[in-house]
């Protein structure tokens, strides 16, 4: 797929995919969510960590609501079954660990979008803003499964109830995200983080990821019992057998991702 709304780099096993709309604040339309349905999926192939970032002063402002139609020609259900759902599938499902480095507001679905990724780092001068109730909507993009599960019934529906900016340092303490860092700071430490990854037991992140998603739908003896097959696993990986060596020979680990 040719990539109009999007950027997509691989470099040291790093794909980095930026949204690059920074005229309309990053805003989603039909073709951005095609372009990262397909570099995500690219991404879990080609990479062995895929960061998602925005060009300019937004992160992703949401749904563009000037795409091609007016209000009363809206279909938001199809289009969110249509073209978010295979978007959001693509990020939450990829194989390698995914980063958002938001890098100024995440408004609407676009917070939403850095919610689905596996670890989120946030420049301190952005904010979460779920704004779907100041236009008469509902959360969507997995706002409303995303959210309880990060912060809780109770901020979750307030911050749906209230539509208020949280900033990335709020988000960072209520458990929303990883980490809300200085914005001089900002890009040194999501490359830095990614790099970290990148270079990790991608087997065991991919079972990690298994494992930790699980465990809200387990009892647990199931999830006892989850965790025994997937260490079982782990344990038949190169990366295992490295990181052991590694350890007896009190050196850094040389992981293949196998």
């Amino acid at each position: 797929m040719k990539y109009d709304a999007i950027t997509y780099v691989v470099e040291d096993d790093i794909a980095t995919i930026t949204i690059n709309r920074p005229d309309v604040m990053n805003a989603l339309n039909t073709q951005m969510r095609a372009e990262l349905a397909d570099a995500f999926t690219r991404g879990g192939k080609e990479a062995r960590v895929v960061v998602l970032t925005g060009n300019g002063k937004a992160f992703c402002s949401g749904q563009d609501l000037g795409d091609g139609k007016n209000v009363a020609q809206l279909d938001l259900q199809r289009t969110l079954n249509d073209e978010y759902v295979p978007m959001l599938r693509a990020i939450y499902e990829c194989p390698v660990p995914t980063i958002a480095a938001v890098n100024g507001p995440a408004a609407g679905a676009g917070a939403n979008l850095a919610l689905a990724a596996d670890v989120v780092i946030a420049t301190e001068s952005a904010y979460f803003l779920q704004a779907f109730s100041k236009i008469g909507l509902i959360p969507d993009a997995g706002g409303t499964w995303f959210l309880p599960r990060q912060i809780g019934l109770a901020k979750a529906m307030g911050k749906a109830l209230f539509a208020e900016k949280i900033s990335a340092r709020q988000a960072d303490d209520w458990g929303m995200i990883w980490e809300a860092v200085p914005d001089g700071e900002f890009e040194i430490i999501w490359k830095a983080r990614a790099a970290h990854l990148a270079k990790g037991p991608t087997q065991a992140y991919a079972r990690i990821k298994q494992a930790m998603r699980a465990s809200f739908d387990n009892t647990l003896e199931d999830q006892l019992s989850l965790e025994a097959s997937l260490q079982g696993q782990a344990g038949k990986t190169r990366d295992f057998m490295e990181g052991v060596m590694a350890f007896l020979d009190k050196r850094a680990p040389d992981y293949e991702g196998r």
